[in-house]
């Protein structure tokens, strides 16, 4: 279980930058939760993925993982039990390197410095064909050459070839072409499932917002607006979620991003 303690964060205080990221929020996240996160630019949802993994301090606050306070773990000790994936399907695999040995390193045996055998490839091979890409019968091939979408399906498979306590998505599909987007989200769903991953996933998406998961917070201004789940999400509609915005926070949903991918 995860659990966030009154958090705040605050960047560029004390100037006329100041901007308040994340208000003493607070919010529990029980396991096998897989949350979907909403909310216009500046609501503080990627701040709160960066909270979360460490990528800086809060200002105040406490972060509390299956019982044991991170709030001042560093981010690469964090990274040992917490998953993330980026909006940029380059930025989690290393281009030069073979699938096979981008899977060594993240499932710790070594890459190039390890010499990979049967029993690995079998173990990789395995974990890929959930995918339904055929790169379980590319290992030997450079991750360079891979589409974007198959690169972010890899980090996918990288970030969870050995389950983590607590998987986070930010927007990992929005740089992808929609039929690349929605195979993601599809092999996303199979895997959080099949290994009940505990998993926080920022989208712009809102139809997949509703679809995805078992959960969907709504946020604005660095607070969580709207926590919604079980039967009542169940007959939530985009609208229902634009016009839940517009009555809590007094003006209508105004990002573009939002807005175009409702169809």
């Amino acid at each position: 279980m995860l659990e966030l303690i009154d958090i705040s964060k605050t960047f560029s205080p004390g100037t006329v930058n100041e901007r308040v990221a994340l208000n003493k929020l607070s919010l529990t996240v029980n396991d096998g939760d897989f949350i979907t996160i909403i909310g216009s630019n500046g609501a503080g949802k990627s701040t709160l993925l960066n909270a979360i993994s460490g990528y800086f301090l809060t200002d105040s606050g406490r972060i509390v993982l299956d019982g044991q306070d991170i709030t001042l773990m560093p981010e690469f000790r964090r990274s040992r039990f917490i998953g993330r994936l980026f909006q940029d399907p380059m930025s989690g695999t290393a281009p030069n390197m073979t699938i096979e040995e981008n899977l060594a390193l993240a499932a710790g045996t070594g890459g190039w410095l390890h010499t990979i055998d049967h029993a690995d490839r079998e173990r990789f091979r395995e974990q890929l064909s959930l995918l339904g890409m055929g790169l379980e019968n590319r290992l030997k091939h450079p991750v360079g050459t891979l589409s974007g979408g198959q690169r972010q399906a890899l980090t996918l498979i990288m970030a969870t070839i050995n389950p983590p306590k607590l998987l986070l998505l930010d927007e990992h599909t929005a740089a992808l072409d929609p039929t690349a987007a929605e195979k993601i989200l599809a092999v996303t769903d199979k895997i959080v499932k099949e290994h009940r991953l505990t998993c926080l996933m920022i989208t712009h998406n809102m139809q997949s917002a509703l679809e995805f998961g078992n959960r969907t917070l709504m946020m604005d201004a660095g607070n969580i607006l709207l926590d919604v789940s079980g039967e009542e999400r169940g007959k939530l509609t985009v609208n229902d979620l634009l016009e839940q915005f517009r009555s809590l926070v007094g003006k209508s949903l105004t990002n573009d991003r939002m807005l175009l991918r409702n169809e």
